[in-house]
């Protein structure tokens, strides 16, 4: 197919807020309209170059790349306000028509960002013109320069500026004109056919398509307002004048542009001209400085020195089969040429090393790697975990290798420092990512710009269930209520997040990934700067991939930082602890994660995987390779036939009796994608490259290709004397679990660290939890999760104090943490600096007064002293909670006025000087009430997400204590199905859908003495929905989820009650026992007379003396002549006559 015409001016998604179409979207439209190319050009940026050429290059269609810059009036480096208004640019169209425009084009764009930008990346002509060959022109839509002076009656400075743009880009400027029905482009559209012929200019016409379909108009306009942080309905904000800003069909243009000459055949012309391809599959990796001092610059021989020298000091016996592994790899490294990538890595790694840089073991393929292992990239040992270095390069496959490090994630900068210093400022830079609008996000855009209420976007947000990933299409089909809602009053909310769903909404900078060039950055990929000064590339992490960049992921992982200061705490108290270096075989090590007791603990912590370990049991690092390996989807499955074999009850059993070397540590299941490989070698004869390609199909569902290795395995199956019958047997058990296997070189990466973290938590719990409190301070939620873990290691964390505490938690003994400051909100490090460093040189705050006349009052400012006081913080110091709230102003005014007068020595301690008096009066506290222990606690949550003096369920104590069947005692052991009834507070509640799509409910309860773990399955959250909300307490009647002790209790709730209700439901008889006492009939008359103003349902039920002096057991006597309410008042009076042990509600 060959269109007459092409569109050439065009906007995706990737225009951030300013175009309602996703590159696919827009490319199938293209497709559709049976046009044979189509240009994009976003706003000011190359976002969208690398998906929008593959996608378009597979889908048949020819891509054009180009841009919409904007063209400073004056200077790029002039960011000052025009004098007649506006932000000093106009649009012009910039269209790639070779290799040289593509780089050209990218040097613009970048500089429009890190020179130029002023409200918009912003270019100039000085720059323009040093970039302009190999680039194609068009002058822009009616905020070009041209359009824009002739509307303005400035015909001869259009034509100076039309001359000049025909000079810079000779034979490649075109005079652009559109037509949407907006009466100032027909009168461009005059303007520029009288200027097109005046100066012999060619014109081309373009629709500025920002969405696919005209239908889509609505929702752009929506999108406009995001962007611009409007609503709908307000009358001065940007909007496009009609909805015809979509892509036009050629007839359609044909009939607006049929008397401007030239303007269809003009776009064939600049698509025919248009010699330009992105090129993948070739390398650019920057050259390794090798030190000047080494005799051979050779990268290879440069890295074997390295390797060998490595592997000596590792190994205290260089066998064959070390030094074979490492000939192996070395000649596979330059066969591929990547001894650069590795010398590379290796450097940053020993630099973070030398610099005391925590950096972990090792993460993902990598760790199979001898060459990694002996250059200290890593420090697991290939050799004596069997892991395998196909897995990781395989010269069957060329790509580039993928060694991903992790970092302390507070020092992960200062690495990515000494990489610019290393290859040149202009060489490195952090990698950009694009954050789409999901549906929650989506649903709450649309409505705050359509103008709802928080309350009620909020409901509708909340009725979509919470899954990962959900999409509105699959919420409107799972969740009855969010599709009632957007049938009715949401309805046109719900169609225009449908079309605006997914679409980009901001850019930001990858978490980890960073990309080094050989040389500028810019010849390879145009560079971005954030609001906040960050530069990143234009192109995103799998962009880069394509265009064979040297992009390695620096992922910051909290748990080395966790490590780290957990060391540094030991460290303080006169212990060194070489975590590296501890034994591996330690058993209390393992009993605490038999136990279950792995909070804290990487990649350990969940309640799944807490329950699973209790089961297992286990007693060696294999085992926690492969839970790491099994606890995921699919896998997991095998976790019960896993944990049954190691266990011994259920027989181990191997398809084949070669088999077993290879699976014999994980008891005869394939776990391991390593496994699966092996399996293929020794069994089939592949070589491990082969092998690797076999899991590869087996894993992506390749059919052809595992038909064809089929034939081979069984094949070479029987050359090893295997029955075809059982080879097949062998090759469809390893397609089955192939899907499924695990990296093994990863798992048992990050067994280590999980190891070491357990390890400190084992013997140096104290140092271990401050270290994991102080990581987790900004997250209140995992704070109130490890609060409540320390109780269960018997180590108190004290409330926060200004007198005490530090910004930091911190292990005061074995056995008390004091409280890190900074994690209460709204409270910032510097003000924290500032308070501690004072508290230091000068003692003690005696006051609110004293503190504020003492304190840096930039830093601590009246907020700060709001969630201070809130929290308890300042408890220490005179006055109640509520007297110092009320005295914020008045302190803070006080400690201005002493620190203005520049003496603190000028106070009138006795407060009777008189009004003339130079000396500063020192304020009093005024006597208000404080407040009452609901306000208190409310102002705890609010500030620490957790309450310290107390706690709203001891309102409850007593039904609580009454009906609750578990103590959360270490003794507490309860077996699966065993039903309880425990009462508590309902927090962090997670709505999701069955299988049926019917709503079901998971959420946290806190009791007294630990948390319980609550699933309501569809029939429960049905009957008891509207008890299921945050804060509430209630009790919970159901069956244990599972076996348990006292680290976790999970529940699976069949009836669920209010505390209101609790007595009424669960009170079933009252006993009074009367066995110790000397009771006599009169005191039986007063208690029936008594009793009978509390009637109810209840038996009542007297425990008395048995008068067989031999039986220790009292008779049970029933009171049949009455029933009794188990009343809150007769109870506390039953008690305080009888004794509270003696008085028993069941």
């Amino acid at each position: 197919m060959t269109s007459e015409f092409i569109h050439l001016h065009n906007h995706s998604d990737y225009s951030l807020l300013d175009g309602a179409q996703r590159v696919e979207q827009l490319v199938n439209t293209i497709d559709d309209l049976n046009m044979d190319g189509v240009a994009l050009t976003e706003h000011g940026n190359m976002f969208s170059t690398v998906p929008f050429y593959q996608k378009a290059q597979k889908a048949g269609i020819n891509p054009i790349i180009g841009c919409e810059t904007y063209v400073a009036v004056e200077s790029r480096h002039h960011k000052k306000p025009q004098p007649g208004g506006g932000w000093g640019n106009n649009h012009l169209i910039l269209l790639v028509q070779n290799q040289v425009g593509y780089k050209n084009l990218m040097k613009l764009v970048t500089a429009g960002y890190l020179e130029g930008f002023y409200y918009r990346p912003r270019i100039d002509m000085d720059i323009l013109e040093k970039h302009s060959d190999g680039l194609i022109c068009l002058s822009g839509c009616l905020k070009g320069e041209i359009p824009e002076k002739m509307l303005n009656g400035d015909y001869n400075g259009a034509r100076d500026a039309a001359l000049k743009y025909s000079e810079i880009f000779s034979d490649r400027f075109y005079l652009e004109v559109q037509n949407h029905g907006i009466p100032e482009e027909e009168a461009n559209i005059e303007n520029m056919k009288k200027l097109a012929l005046d100066l012999s200019l060619p014109l081309v016409c373009t629709n500025d398509a920002h969405y696919s379909r005209k239908e889509h108009s609505e929702a752009h306009d929506i999108h406009i307002c995001l962007g611009t942080g409007k609503e709908r309905d307000d009358p001065n904000r940007l909007r496009y004048a009609t909805p015809e800003f979509y892509f036009k069909t050629q007839d359609e243009m044909y009939k607006l542009f049929k008397d401007v000459p030239g303007a269809i055949e003009n776009t064939r012309k600049i698509a025919e001209s248009i010699d330009f391809e992105i090129v993948t599959g070739d390398y650019h990796l920057p050259n390794f400085p090798i030190p000047e001092k080494e005799p051979d610059t050779d990268p290879d021989a440069y890295l074997k020195k390295l390797v060998i020298n490595g592997a000596k000091g590792l190994y205290s016996e260089m066998t064959p089969k070390v030094n074979d592994l490492i000939d192996h790899e070395l000649s596979v490294i330059k066969n591929m040429g990547f001894a650069g990538y590795f010398l590379i890595t290796a450097d940053f790694v020993q630099y973070a090393k030398k610099n005391k840089i925590p950096v972990g073991p090792g993460r993902g393929s990598a760790a199979g790697s001898l060459v990694s292992y002996a250059l200290g990239i890593t420090d697991i040992d290939p050799i004596k975990h069997n892991l395998l270095f196909e897995r990781f390069l395989n010269p069957d496959r060329i790509s580039m290798p993928d060694i991903d490090i992790d970092f302390c994630i507070e020092r992960r900068g200062e690495v990515i420092d000494y990489i610019k210093t290393q290859y040149g400022e202009s060489s490195v830079s952090q990698i950009i990512t694009f954050g789409s609008m999901k549906a929650k996000q989506v649903i709450r855009d649309v409505g705050r710009v359509m103008g709802y209420t928080f309350s009620e976007v909020d409901r509708l947000a909340k009725a979509i269930p919470d899954e990962l990933n959900i999409t509105l299409e699959n919420a409107i089909k799972k969740s009855p209520e969010f599709r009632e809602m957007s049938e009715n009053e949401y309805k046109e909310l719900v169609e225009h997040s449908l079309v605006l769903e997914g679409m980009n909404r901001h850019a930001s900078i990858h978490a980890a990934g960073v990309v080094i060039a050989p040389g500028d950055l810019t010849n390879y990929v145009p560079l971005y700067k954030s609001s906040s000064g960050d530069v990143t590339t234009q192109y995103d992490m799998k962009g880069l991939e394509d265009l064979g960049l040297l992009k390695m992921d620096f992922l910051g992982l909290r748990n080395l930082t966790v490590i780290n200061k957990a060391l540094n705490l030991i460290e303080l108290k006169g212990e060194q602890v070489e975590i590296d270096k501890v034994s591996m075989e330690e058993p209390e090590v393992y009993k605490l994660f038999a136990n279950g007791l792995t909070i804290g603990v990487f990649q350990f912590e969940s309640s799944g995987m807490r329950e699973f370990l209790k089961k297992l049991k286990p007693t060696a690092i294999g085992d926690l390779i492969a839970m790491n390996a099994l606890y995921r989807p699919g896998p997991m499955n095998n976790i019960d036939n896993f944990i049954s074999r190691k266990q011994g009850n259920k027989k181990i059993e191997y398809p084949h009796p070669s088999l077993v070397p290879i699976l014999e540590e994980t008891y005869g299941i394939i776990v391991y994608q390593e496994q699966v490989m092996q399996i293929a070698h020794d069994i089939a004869g592949f070589s491990l490259s082969e092998a690797d390609i076999m899991r590869r199909a087996m894993g992506k569902k390749d059919k052809k290709l595992m038909d064809e290795l089929s034939l081979k395995f069984v094949s070479g199956a029987q050359k090893n004397d295997i029955s075809k019958k059982k080879a097949e047997e062998i090759y469809a058990l390893i397609e089955k679990f192939a899907q499924y296997g695990f990296n093994k070189s990863h798992s048992t990466a990050y067994a280590y660290i999980a190891y070491q973290t357990a390890w400190l938590k084992t013997f140096h719990a104290a140092e271990f939890m401050s270290a994991n409190l102080t990581s987790e301070m900004s997250t209140i939620d995992r704070i109130v999760t490890l609060i409540n873990e320390c109780k269960k290691l018997k180590i108190e964390v004290k409330s926060p104090d200004v007198n005490v505490s530090f910004t930091q938690f911190a292990p005061i003994d074995e056995n008390n943490i004091s409280y890190g400051l900074n994690a209460i909100k709204n409270v910032g490090e510097k003000a924290l600096e500032s308070i501690i460093e004072n508290r230091e040189d000068e003692g003690p705050f005696e006051s609110i007064f004293d503190f504020c006349s003492r304190i840096d009052q930039q830093k601590v400012n009246k907020r700060v002293l709001e969630s201070l006081i809130k929290s308890g913080a300042m408890d220490s110091l005179s006055g109640s909670r509520a007297q110092k709230f009320d005295a914020i102003d008045t302190a803070i005014k006080y400690g201005q006025q002493l620190q203005n007068s520049g003496n603190k020595n000028q106070v009138d301690l006795f407060s009777i000087g008189d009004e003339q008096s130079s000396l500063i009066k020192i304020p009093e506290l005024r006597d208000i009430e404080d407040w009452d222990e609901k306000r208190s606690l409310s102002f705890e949550k609010e500030v620490l997400g957790m309450y310290v003096s107390g706690h709203p369920l001891l309102e409850h104590a007593d039904e609580i204590e009454e009906f609750t069947s578990v103590d959360f005692s270490d003794s507490l052991s309860l077996k699966k199905n065993e039903v309880v009834t425990v009462g508590g507070m309902v927090t962090k509640i997670t709505k999701k859908y069955d299988r049926r799509n019917r709503a079901m409910a998971f959420f946290e309860m806190d009791c007294f003495g630990g948390t319980v773990e609550v699933i309501a399955f569809s029939d429960c959250f049905e009957k008891y929905e509207n008890l299921i909300e945050e804060d509430a307490v209630i009790f919970i009647n159901g069956k244990m989820a599972d076996d348990t002790n006292f680290s976790d209790l999970k529940v699976m709730a069949d009836k669920i009650v209010s505390v209101e209700n609790a007595r009424e439901y669960f009170s079933r008889k009252l006993i009074i026992n009367l066995s110790s006492q000397n009771v006599s009939p009169e005191d039986i008359e007063d208690l029936y007379e008594f009793s009978r103003r509390f009637p109810g349902d209840c038996n009542l039920l007297f425990h008395l003396s048995n008068p067989n002096p031999a039986l220790s057991k009292p008779v049970t006597v029933l009171a049949h002549n009455i029933k009794i309410s188990t009343d809150k008042n007769f109870i506390k009076q039953l008690r305080d006559k009888y004794g509270k042990e003696n008085i028993r509600v069941e």
